[in-house]
């Protein structure tokens, strides 16, 4: 975590140690004096309720509203579910002695070759003949089984597997309460920018790292070149957006060039480093944001759609907040249930 021209290891509630005396006793003081509640209203809420009011403000409400591009007041208190890093007093405490990190993602394992590996895999075992690629879904039948595509075909189904984002799937069926629950939904979107250098940087052990800083333009940016061990900078940056936000070409300038500054002004680059390649990329959506309300009625239609064979899943598809092997998992376990009803 890069906060206030340090770096703090991650998670920043269990390592509230490596600051600065009067701050790590602000942080203690507000985590042994925090009002702990049986049920909480909110994200928001739960954070103070937790962690106490300087372990919130420090960090889990900036960087988390950076992220989320929205109130944390409209996130569901388990908006995260286990990628949340929950730590109690004792944990914390114990930290400051004998460090560990035990977050979700402190290790993880990754194809050599990239993901695509594993899509390459799974085209072995089907007939490609029946990918349809440059090509959409305009509609749906869900009383006669039938797909309306972009290029006019009508295909049949038996059974209607869905992945892209939940709110642009309830858009494509004729039906009222559908709309306004697609409308209702609320997710952000996320600018990224991968930047390649003409040489390495100092920081050359780091994977990734947080900004809580609402000053600057990024929450997290990511080293390729120090996962990867390659001998030039390339990285990732993240900037976050509320849905609505359009992010155009200008807007794209403008932030790679306030981008540039920040990388700048956290000593990951200077001016002696040339940027040789770039690409944008926006994601839309990137985060969805579950609240209690919609998620009782997304609930209610999901299973209103299994009754006629349509199954809405993955990371977008099923509108949660969850990991490629937990869709990897989900779609496996549907295919043999599937399989099971033939």
């Amino acid at each position: 975590i890069y906060y206030d021209n340090r770096l703090i290891d991650y998670p920043f509630q269990m390592n509230i140690h490596q600051l600065p005396k009067e701050e790590f006793i602000d942080c203690l003081y507000d985590l042994f004096n925090k009002e702990e509640k049986e049920e909480y209203d909110n994200f928001l809420d739960m954070l103070y309720g937790k962690f106490g009011k300087s372990i919130v403000e420090k960090f889990l409400k900036p960087y988390n509203e950076k992220l989320y591009a929205c109130d944390l007041k409209n996130l569901d208190k388990d908006a995260m579910g286990r990628f949340f890093p929950y730590a109690d007093i004792h944990a914390i405490i114990n930290n400051m002695k004998n460090s560990t990190d035990t977050s979700y993602n402190n290790y993880f394992l990754y194809p050599k070759k990239g993901a695509q590996v594993i899509v390459n895999n799974i085209l072995r075992n089907i007939n490609q003949n029946n990918i349809m690629l440059n090509t959409t879904v305009i509609s749906i039948d869900i009383k006669n089984k039938e797909v309306i595509l972009s290029n006019g075909q009508v295909v049949q189904y038996d059974n209607l597997i869905n992945t892209i984002p939940f709110h642009k799937f309830l858009m494509l069926f004729n039906n009222d309460k559908y709309l306004q629950l697609s409308l209702k939904l609320s997710y952000n979107k996320v600018l990224v920018f991968n930047l390649g250098f003409n040489k390495k940087s100092t920081y050359n052990k780091e994977h990734w790292i947080y900004f809580p800083d609402k000053n600057i333009n990024f929450y997290r940016v990511g080293f390729y070149d120090n996962i990867l061990g390659t001998d030039k900078l390339s990285m990732y940056i993240e900037i976050g957006y509320p849905k609505n936000t359009v992010i155009d070409q200008k807007e794209i300038d403008k932030q790679l060039m306030l981008t540039l500054e920040n990388l700048n002004k956290a000593r990951i680059i200077d001016d002696n480093f040339k940027l040789e390649e770039y690409v944008s990329i926006i994601m839309d959506p990137a985060y969805v944001h579950i609240n209690t309300d919609t998620d009782m009625e997304i609930k209610k239609i999901m299973a209103e759609l299994q009754q006629n064979q349509v199954y809405s899943i993955g990371r977008y598809g099923g509108w949660t907040y969850c990991s490629m092997e937990d869709c990897m998992i989900e779609a496996k376990e549907l295919a043999e249930k599937l399989k099971m009803e033939v």
